[in-house]
């Protein structure tokens, strides 16, 4: 009878009509109602306001606050946006009121997948932080998270892969460098992303593969561009999903993929290469039985994607389409080669930032002429794009902060995608990617000075926790870079810098590139880091300087998300919040 707790007599009950008593750590509220006893959680589910301020009317309890109502013979929730309030069992004896003191039914994995399902739904931010929360504590794999938010993602957006979708893979990308509160704020920032450009966004529909089930796979490669070159996206999804059925690799989808994409200049300011690239990156999660719907989903992008060669930026006052054009030919018939030496890589990551944008193809052109890996190639050239947001003047038009970050993203995904499937079509990408670094020079006149740093001091690094109280106020760019360069200088833990640059970002209500920011950001210093050059070490400062400096452009802000996920992890920890 331990598990038991006494609550009273029922005519001390009866005349009060409601009443809490002490249960395992929080309020349990007692109410007699229509000459029964109930006994449910004090804490409304929504929020945890006290229910037993609440009203009651034909077995209906009505929290004061939000106005959430339940059901007390069983604890339901007749509003989508609150959850069921647990409910405890009750015995009278001898006219004493006595209170089980275990809930009556715990939640189970099975009813956190089911809530989050419906929090993307009903695009409800605190329902989806409550269920990821409540999964997360339960043990569920973070990639069977990740399955739901991109099974709803690719199915109720007509429009397909978008932002949303893109902050949920750059998140889970990025697990491994947080803590468990940081991994709970970058799923949830994910999925509400998702759920809120997929309300109302109507339901999207895949075709079926071509019904020859015989097929020529290097006809489809060929058709498949050829649709895309006409914006045939519906032609290209049946092509698609024909490759799919006919068992094609990762590598073949993604070099047919990606061919299509770079057939034309730096397409949609580079997300086109940045969403497929991502495509590809989550299935590396999920599993290849997501295929079809997440590879089809980047296809209504494609139908309206801008093609930069017929942009005037690149045709004047210096034309870039035809110089391009000329190195693609001559590139015909070349061998890749897997070399990384070769070349002077500072020269070539140098010559990139320089006005001569003409010298910059003739340099590329050489170097994949003599051999030298493209995927190195295009980690050299992802430096030079976060060496343009290391310089970023704060004088320049905030928007452009964008521009610098369009370019970088596009050379990362060109870099990842090289890394997976190495393809004389994608290398185009390396040549698209160097020319938007040209084209921004304009973002480093004049150029933002380096941050000094401390080079040789014996101090101790500072605690990280300096850093979030500096981004605490409004453009702190130069202020927040040298604080890294003095971590860096002094030795500071780098774990526990990328895991403070997590939750810099995760506190934030931020905008769309920021996220991929600090995802991009991470993954070139973590490939920069299996090497010790000078090159790499010049890579790796400048990749935590440029992340930094875009954080602390974009920071603070109202916090909304974040505050909401606070609400939902107290809750589950058993925070009373509202009940004292």
């Amino acid at each position: 009878m331990s598990e038991w707790i006494l609550g009273g007599t029922v005519a001390e009950l009866e005349g009060a009509g409601a009443k809490v008593i002490k249960g395992k750590g929080h309020g349990i509220a007692l109410f007699f109602h229509e000459g029964n006893v109930y006994a449910v959680d004090n804490r409304c589910p929504h929020m945890g306001f006290p229910l037993h301020k609440g009203s009651l009317k034909d077995c209906i309890l009505t929290c004061e606050w939000h106005h959430a109502r339940f059901d007390l013979t069983g604890g339901g929730c007749l509003d989508p946006w609150a959850d069921n309030v647990t409910t405890y069992a009750t015995e009278v004896r001898e006219g004493e009121v006595w209170v089980h003191s275990l809930p009556r039914k715990k939640q189970s994995i099975e009813r956190y997948r089911q809530r989050l399902q419906e929090g993307l739904e009903q695009n409800i931010s605190l329902v989806i932080a409550k269920a990821i929360v409540g999964l997360i504590e339960a043990g569920e794999s973070p990639s069977e998270i990740v399955r739901i938010g991109v099974q709803f993602g690719t199915t109720y957006r007509m429009a397909g892969w978008r932002s949303g979708l893109t902050i949920l893979t750059a998140m889970v990308n990025i697990l491994p460098h947080l803590d468990r509160q940081g991994q709970i704020l970058a799923l949830y920032q994910g999925m509400v992303h998702i759920a809120r450009e997929s309300t109302r966004a109507g339901m999207r529909f895949m075709l079926e593969p071509l019904p020859n089930e015989e097929v020529d796979k290097d006809r489809l490669f060929r058709w498949y561009r050829q649709a895309i070159e006409v914006r045939d996206t519906q032609g290209a999804e049946r092509i698609l999903l024909t490759m799919i059925r006919a068992g094609a690799s990762e590598n073949e989808l993604s070099d047919m993929m990606m061919a299509a994409v770079t057939d034309h200049f730096y397409m949609d300011v580079g997300h086109a290469l940045d969403f497929h690239n991502k495509a590809f990156e989550v299935l590396e999660h999920v599993g290849v039985e997501e295929r079809a719907s997440v590879l089809t989903s980047l296809l209504p992008q494609m139908a309206g994607a801008e093609r930069s060669e017929e942009r005037y930026s690149w045709q004047s006052p210096i034309d870039l389409v035809m110089p391009l054009k000329e190195a693609f030919a001559e590139l015909e018939g070349v061998t890749l080669g897997s070399e990384k030496e070769g070349i002077d890589e500072e020269e070539l990551v140098n010559k990139v930032l320089t006005d001569d944008p003409i010298a910059t193809i003739h340099q590329l052109t050489k170097a994949l002429k003599e051999g030298v890996d493209p995927a190195r190639l295009a980690q050299l050239v992802s430096l030079a794009a976060m060496e343009r947001i290391a310089h970023f003047h704060t004088q320049n038009d905030f928007g452009d902060w964008v521009t610098a970050l369009h370019t970088f993203t596009h050379t990362h995904a060109v870099h990842k995608g090289l890394l997976r499937s190495p393809s004389m079509e994608l290398v185009r990408g390396i040549y698209h990617s160097a020319m938007s670094i040209y084209l921004d020079r304009f973002l480093n006149v004049p150029k933002a000075k380096k941050p000094k740093g401390d080079p040789g001091n014996s101090q101790p690094a500072p605690d990280t926790s300096e850093l979030l109280k500096l981004l605490d106020k409004q453009q702190q760019v130069a202020e927040a870079a040298e604080w890294v360069a003095v971590y860096l200088d002094r030795s500071g833990d780098k774990d526990a810098l990328f895991n403070v640059l997590g939750h810099a970002l995760l506190r934030e209500d931020a905008e769309f590139h920021s996220f991929q920011m600090l995802e991009a950001a991470i993954d070139e210093h973590d490939r920069w880091e299996e090497e010790d050059t000078p090159i790499a070490q010049r890579a790796m400062r400048t990749s935590l300087l440029a992340v930094t400096r875009y954080l602390a452009a974009h920071a603070p802000t109202a916090r909304e998300l974040p505050h909401t996920a606070s609400i939902a992890w107290r809750l589950h920890r058993g925070e009373r919040l509202f009940e004292e």
